[in-house]
């Protein structure tokens, strides 16, 4: 079993012991060593300490090690809202909405979702399965160790399953920890736009037991939305999902606030994501109602759509646990980049650098099941982490946005190339 030694870290950052989510205050704490080192040994963490205690705790020293003088040493970000598996791209999209169609314009032409969805029927398997590794290759690059892929423009039973496979082939070959969710409840198809009922059925008699079957999925999800699944609609989707074992999960209150707040407290949603439209009411109701999910927070996606940011530091003050994700898609975020998602949420929604971290890292790995094996840096836990280029302080992070300040990426113990 290989072993890599990280030497004098200016800062190792979130070492923690016990790991649980974070909810509201406990997010601005941050556990951090200075002048330290921390012991890779074959996919894990074996240990970590201060430099002055190496000897008397590290009598044998492994060969392979990296001076990190100067360098921050942070958890690899876990990325808990994505579409990454998608074919083509919406850039003529992107000009009309410059021009001023709204989002559900755009979509009503058949343009958004549909446009996508269309090229998932048009491509192989193979080539989407090609162009979705690049990708997710790239976002390794860029730090994120764990992530979770959704379905969702597929629209069918065979465009789902065609989806849903290449996220397993992903899951296979890739050395960072995936997670699949299901959301064929993305919109609906033309042909059942006046005929929902029908479009239900279908996925929950056609495509739930095949998917069920061959073990496809991890999550389910719903697109609540006006325009697309109402609130009835969505239960009734993510009840049959529980039936075979699929936690729900909600994209909600991203445009408008219908009443899906509700929906995913009494089926105790995993997590609900977006939340740009949360009213006072309804943060008080989950405030109130025992709910210990998380609130994932999209940035980015407020960001290229212009839509006002999610309250963050209302659902912290209220004791919530939140979650950062990139959303990264065609449509409304074409890009993964959980740098980028990291310093938007301390400029836009005023996270403090200590909250956002957490937010991106633990909380984001407990929303993905994950949080006992990835997200902070702890004996056992799985060896993803970031080695940052020479900086003063983790505010520098973010602070610099636009700039690339991680020098190198260890998955599993490995370094990225």
């Amino acid at each position: 079993m290989s072993s890599r030694l990280l030497t004098h870290i200016k800062q190792l950052v979130n070492v923690r012991t016990g790991d649980q989510p974070l909810y509201g205050k406990e997010m601005a704490e941050l556990p951090c060593l200075n002048d330290a080192w921390l012991l890779l040994e074959g996919d894990e963490i074996a240990g970590f300490g201060r430099m002055d205690s190496i000897k008397r705790d590290l009598p044998s020293l492994p060969r392979a090690q990296t001076d990190c003088s100067g360098r921050l040493v942070l958890p690899a970000w876990c990325d808990s809202h994505t579409h990454l598996v998608y074919a083509g791209s919406r850039e003529n999209e992107f000009v009309d909405k410059i021009r001023g169609l709204s989002y559900a314009e755009i979509n009503a032409r058949g343009g958004g979702i549909l446009n996508t969805v269309q090229k998932i029927k048009e491509i192989s398997e193979d080539e989407l399965f090609r162009i979705s590794w690049k990708r997710l290759e790239e976002l390794a690059r860029m730090g994120t160790g764990a992530i979770e892929i959704k379905s969702g423009y597929g629209l069918s039973l065979e465009g789902e399953l065609k989806m849903l496979r290449v996220i397993r082939q992903l899951k296979e070959k890739s050395p960072l920890q995936i997670r699949s969710t299901f959301l064929g409840a993305h919109t609906y198809p033309p042909v059942y736009r006046d005929h929902h009922e029908g479009y239900i059925r279908e996925i929950v008699e056609e495509m739930l037991p095949i998917i069920a079957k061959e073990k496809l999925a991890d999550y389910i999800d719903v697109f609540c939305e006006n325009g697309f699944f109402n609130p009835e609609e969505s239960e009734t989707i993510l009840k049959a999902g529980l039936q075979y074992g699929l936690q729900a999960k909600m994209h909600v209150n991203q445009l408008n606030a219908i009443g899906g707040i509700e929906t995913g407290i009494r089926l105790n949603a995993l997590s609900m994501d977006h939340l740009e439209t949360l009213t006072t009411g309804e943060i008080s109701r989950l405030k109130n109602s025992g709910w210990k999910g998380f609130c994932t927070l999209l940035p980015t996606a407020a960001f290229f759509l212009r839509m006002p940011y999610p309250p963050a530091r209302q659902l912290l003050e209220s004791g919530l646990a939140i979650t950062l994700a990139s959303d990264y898609n065609p449509g409304s975020s074409p890009s993964g980049n959980m740098n980028t998602v990291f310093s938007l949420s301390c400029i836009q929604m005023r996270l403090l650098p200590e909250e956002a971290l957490n937010a991106a890292t633990l909380n984001g790995a407990f929303a993905m099941g994950l949080g006992h094996t990835m997200g902070s840096l702890a004996v056992g836990k799985t060896a993803n982490c970031l080695i940052s280029a020479p900086v003063p302080s983790l505010a520098y992070l973010p602070y610099r946005f636009g700039s690339n300040l991680i020098d190198k990426v260890i998955i599993r113990g490995q370094f990225v190339a």
